[in-house]
């Protein structure tokens, strides 16, 4: 999610003046989508705190305002607006014909599902009911709650958002979204007083809850109020995966603050209506990319792509398992904290930026680099999530606009960490700049092998977000919304990691989890590869020019087991990991 923690710089104010109407304009848009007053012309985008989902904001905007098309490659190479600004005098206007506008427009009598709907809910009738796709989120509040006016304003944002009162009935054999009416999805609030000790958990039982997506409503909220404080609070809200995703949170703990306010005050909430709903996106989405088998369309035309970037891929990932994998997988999970302290942090910032690359460009690099030590192979496959919202039209609605990429990373012919730096960035560009098929378009046309016991294409996800906690602040009423653990593993293993910022935008550190799938791994295994992850970046950012096979080979992480040679198959690793960290 974008960082609230927007800053301006020294120099934005204060740089040279624009030469150019364009540059001008450019600046304007800049500051625009950063949320800052001003931008100057060789301020970079990234270091503004600019992240891949105002990344395409900006696309957006440039190409409704100046016609222009801007690359995201073309972004990353010179991310100001002096450099923006010479790129598009040498661009051809916005290529024609651009996709119709995204509006409301009028509805069929079966509503189709976006594709990432489509693959949520095949996974649904695979699994049937389950927590598996599941978004907790916990709001942790101070103060005096009034339950009946909570729950009135939970009302205001369902009936706001038809997300949040959408069910996915089959008819004839083909799922549709069903939005129900306000009354018929009501969102009951569900309250209860417990003992403190017992809160977790009751959250934890809470978020466990396995939607029918087919006939209930995706929505589900809880306030639990402690026995020993009676103004401490939490109020889980519980969604499917198939209405929302992380990005959705932002607008839906905006609503619900605004909404609540109202309510407490006696009136309802005097907001404008949204322009459009999910609904209208799912049947813009397939206009406006046409389908795999019209040769001209753009999704013909990423499908060629991606067919082209993942020739040959491995079926799975050589994982160091401590246990075969099981006929089908069970997604129960586990996970273990992966934390970088604000010096190491500040130190994979500056070598990110010297290097030319994101931090998740190089997080990503440490962790192929971690599992090719380990014996995963020299072709490493991660998935990350891509925010999918670049219509404007879209960055105040809750729904599921996510899209999965997979990543490819080469540590074959023994790179230096920098050299593997240049290959990640080349290679995630042109993943970036192909980003809009649908994953599970890409699964149908690319046929992997499919298996129930595996994730295809990929079996390990990293994510990488930055800034606060989302906060709530009415009335008196305050706090912040967390992330309860589950006990769920949606792949082999998820490298989840939160960077966390001062005020004026210094890296804080960074804190996450390593979750894995128990079936497959021992909580002491998954131990040592975070381990290895953090101790890898402690070494390459001091030295970014040894080959990775000689960052330390013989020394384990700060509390992990002895390392094995690199090469070991995972067996036997995994009997080495077993054995626990070695007395020094």
């Amino acid at each position: 999610m974008t960082s609230p923690h927007h800053v301006e710089h020294p120099d934005t104010a204060a740089g040279r003046a624009p030469h150019r109407p364009q540059e001008e304009i450019l600046r304007g848009l800049f500051a625009e989508v950063l949320d800052l007053p001003h931008v100057g012309l060789d301020d970079d985008f990234f270091d503004l705190d600019g992240d891949s989902l105002d990344a395409m904001r900006l696309i957006s905007r440039v190409r409704a305002v100046l016609g222009r098309e801007l690359n995201i490659r073309v972004l990353f190479r010179s991310p100001t607006v002096a450099g923006v600004a010479r790129a598009l005098t040498a661009a051809a206007p916005a290529a024609a014909p651009a996709p119709a506008p995204l509006e409301a427009r009028p509805r069929p009598d079966r509503i189709p599902l976006s594709h990432a709907q489509q693959r949520l809910k095949f996974l649904a009738m695979l699994e049937g009911p389950a927590p598996t796709y599941n978004i907790p989120v916990a709001l942790r509040l101070t103060g005096s709650v009034d339950p009946a006016a909570l729950e009135r304003a939970l009302g205001d944002v369902v009936e706001r958002h038809e997300a949040l009162r959408t069910v996915f009935p089959d008819q004839f054999g083909e799922a549709h979204q069903h939005v129900l009416d306000p009354h018929e999805a009501r969102c009951v609030l569900h309250t209860a007083r417990v003992p403190r000790a017992d809160l977790e958990r009751e959250l934890a039982r809470a978020a466990d809850h396995a939607f029918d997506i087919a006939v209930e409503p995706p929505l589900r909220a809880r306030l639990l109020t402690t026995q020993e404080a009676p103004e401490e609070h939490v109020l889980l809200l519980l969604l499917h995966h198939i209405v929302a995703d992380g990005w959705s949170l932002r607008p839906l703990l905006r609503d619900l603050s605004r909404a609540y306010r109202a309510r407490t005050a006696g009136s309802a909430p005097g907001w404008d209506p949204l322009p459009v709903q999910y609904a209208d996106y799912a049947l813009w989405q397939r206009d406006a990319l046409g389908g795999p088998d019209r040769p001209d369309s753009p999704l013909a035309a990423q499908v060629a792509y991606w067919r082209r970037a993942l020739d040959g891929l491995p079926e799975q990932l050589a994982l160091p398992f401590d246990r075969p994998r099981p006929r089908a997988a069970d997604h129960a999970g586990a996970g273990v904290p992966v934390a970088l302290d604000p010096t190491l942090h500040r130190a994979v910032a500056g070598l990110a930026q010297r290097a030319g690359v994101t931090r998740f460009m190089l997080f990503q690099a440490a962790l192929a680099a971690v599992f090719t030590r380990v014996g995963a192979g020299e072709d490493i496959a991660v998935g990350t999530a891509v925010a999918g919202r670049a219509q404007e039209s879209l960055h105040d609605l809750v729904g599921c606009f996510v899209n999965l990429l997979v990543l490819r990373t080469d540590t074959s012919r023994n790179p230096t960490f920098r050299e593997l730096l240049e290959r990640v960035r080349a290679a995630d560009l042109e993943a970036y700049a192909h980003q809009d098929a649908p994953f599970d378009l890409l699964v149908t046309e690319l046929k992997p092998r499919r298996s129930s016991a595996h994730h295809p294409l990929f079996q390990v996800v990293l994510t990488v977000d930055g800034g606060a906690a989302e906060a709530w602040e009415t009335d008196g009423l305050r706090g912040a919304a967390e992330f309860p653990p589950t006990s769920v593993a949606k792949f082999d293993l998820g490298l989840y990691l939160h960077e966390a910022t001062l005020p004026d935008g210094t890296p804080h550190g960074v804190n996450g989890v390593l979750q894995y799938a128990t079936s497959l791994f021992d909580q002491a295994t998954v131990q040592d590869l975070a381990d290895r992850f953090v101790h890898l970046l402690r070494e390459v950012v001091d030295d970014p020019d040894r080959p990775v096979t000689a960052v330390d080979s013989d020394q384990g992480g700060p509390s992990g087991p002895e390392r094995p040679p690199v090469g070991t198959p995972p067996a036997a690793w995994a009997k080495v990991a077993a054995r626990g960290p070695r007395r020094r």
